[in-house]
């Protein structure tokens, strides 16, 4: 296939964008943003409350971003929390109502992303993403580290 580099980079950039704007689209009736949609989604996938550090690897988002999201969010009451070090960050119970939409919104978004593709195509592709995510992510570490003369 000619042109790898920018057919993988571009499809995977539309992707991020479109997945940005539909969670903007989605949760404008909230004043909400993509951050506050991961952090929400997370949340509520670890009913006993997880860490701001714990929110910043599962979301990829530094620690000022999810610090200023949480901020938000509990003003807004749809978490709770006590400030301070290493606290345990969980969702208040209009916090879980949000986190249900966004499930019933997410799944929708799942579903038509992927209604042409069989089970079997649908597990190729998760498998080729996640390799190449990997591969890409050792590339990364092996760079970094002959540039910081590890190597």
């Amino acid at each position: 296939m000619k042109k790898r580099f920018e057919n993988f980079t571009i499809t995977i950039l539309k992707l991020n964008k479109l997945i940005q704007k539909i969670k903007l689209y989605e949760m404008s009736g909230y004043n909400l943003k993509a951050i506050h949609v991961m952090c929400l989604h997370c949340l509520s996938e670890s009913p006993s409350g997880l860490t701001a550090s714990e929110l910043c690897k599962l979301t990829l988002e530094d620690k000022a971003a999810i610090s200023r999201a949480l901020d938000l969010l509990r003003e807004k009451g749809y978490v709770e929390y006590t400030t301070g070090y290493n606290s345990v960050i969980r969702l208040a119970e209009e916090g879980k109502k949000i986190a249900e939409f966004i499930a019933e919104k997410a799944a929708a978004a799942v579903a038509a992303g992927g209604k042409d593709l069989s089970e079997d195509e649908r597990e190729a592709f998760y498998r080729a993403l996640h390799s190449i995510a990997g591969n890409l992510e050792k590339y990364y570490v092996d760079l970094s580290e002959k540039t910081n003369g590890k190597s």
